[in-house]
This record gives structure tokens, C-alpha cells and sequence, in this order.
């Protein structure tokens, strides 16, 4: 089965836009005097960034020396959220923060440097919502008994409630005293 032409172009993206570098170069240069050390770090974050969207999940991996794998299948995502500073707006890029219920109060993952944000988060969300309509389970059927066996059943049923009351009530000190009977 074909993915759609939407599906398709999410699943065969790899590496953000290469408007994030432009991006990571503006954060550098707001850093001052740190743009000497903030601007290679941000360089090699943006060479080693690499996605996968597959059938399973969201792969990314990030680093040089210490690199950094996230894997997330779809059926661990609770939720997305989209975000984006006024730099992000302006070069049309935003963050997908994707959460899990892994108890941490961040984001798992953080999907940066895509212009195509909007029919990622799609993506994202209908494929959560497919992996738990398989995840859902329905309860086996209960086994077809006849109406002698379930007549049978329900009387057992009826004597063991009986029994249980009236113990009930003479360990509580009561007299048993007539009631409605079932």
C-alpha cells in the first residue's frame, strides 16, 4: 500500500530546512561575546541533525562527540505542540515538541527546523490515532450458554448472595430477619 502524496513527502524527509542555520546563526550572533563559542556548537547540531519518519515512529539523532539517539513509536505519543519565537515565525519555521507519558514535564522530542510543520504535526496525529485504534482491545466474546446453564448459573449465584447475607448479619449481631426474597 502506497502511502498518500502528503505521507509520502513527510516520510522521505531527513535534515531541517537549511533556513535553521540561518536561525542558529542569528541566536549566535544575540549570544555577544559568546558568539565564538555558541556558533560552532550550533554548526555541528545543525550538520548531525537527522530525522527518520517511518511505519514505527519518529527516529532523530543529533551529534558529533556526544551524540544523542530518540526513537518514539507512535503509539507512545500523547501529545504535540507547536512552537515558535519571532525568529521562527519570521524564517517560517517552528518547533513540534512531542510528549510522551514518560513523566517528565518536557518535551521528549523536539522536531526543529522544518518549514513543513503543519503537515508534520498531521502526520503525527493521525498516525497516534492509529496506532491506538490498534492498540485498542476488545473483550473476547463471552461464551454462548444455553438457558438451562445460564438459569442454572443465575440460581448458584442467588444461593451464594443469600448465604453471604445472612452470615453477614449474624456476625453483626443481627437476628436474621426475614427480607425480600430473590
Amino acid at each position: 500500500m502506497n502511502p498518500p502524496a502528503g505521507e509520502a513527502a513527510i516520510l522521505a524527509l531527513e535534515r531541517p530546512h537549511p533556513v535553521l542555520w540561518t536561525l542558529y546563526f542569528i541566536r549566535s550572533l544575540l549570544t555577544g561575546p559568546l558568539f565564538f563559542l555558541t556558533l560552532p556548537l550550533l554548526y555541528f547540531r545543525y550538520q548531525t541533525l537527522r530525522y527518520r519518519f517511518d511505519r514505527e515512529g519518529i527516529h532523530m539523532t543529533v551529534g558529533l562527540l556526544f551524540r544523542s539517539e530518540v526513537n518514539i513509536t507512535y503509539a507512545r505519543i500523547q501529545d504535540i505542540h507547536l512552537s515558535s519565537g519571532i525568529l521562527q515565525r519570521w524564517l517560517g519555521l517552528a518547533d513540534l515538541q512531542i510528549q510522551t507519558a514518560s513523566g517528565t514535564a518536557g518535551a521528549e522530542l523536539t522536531i526543529e527546523g522544518f518549514k513543513e510543520f503543519e503537515a508534520i504535526r498531521d502526520f503525527l496525529y493521525a498516525r497516534m490515532r492509529d496506532a491506538r485504534e490498534k492498540t485498542t482491545h476488545t473483550p473476547p466474546p463471552l461464551p454462548h450458554a444455553s438457558g438451562d446453564d445460564a438459569v442454572t448459573l443465575l440460581l448458584a449465584i442467588r444461593d451464594e448472595l443469600r448465604q453471604t447475607r445472612e452470615l453477614l448479619q449474624t456476625r453483626s449481631g443481627k437476628a436474621s430477619q426475614p427480607g425480600p426474597h430473590v
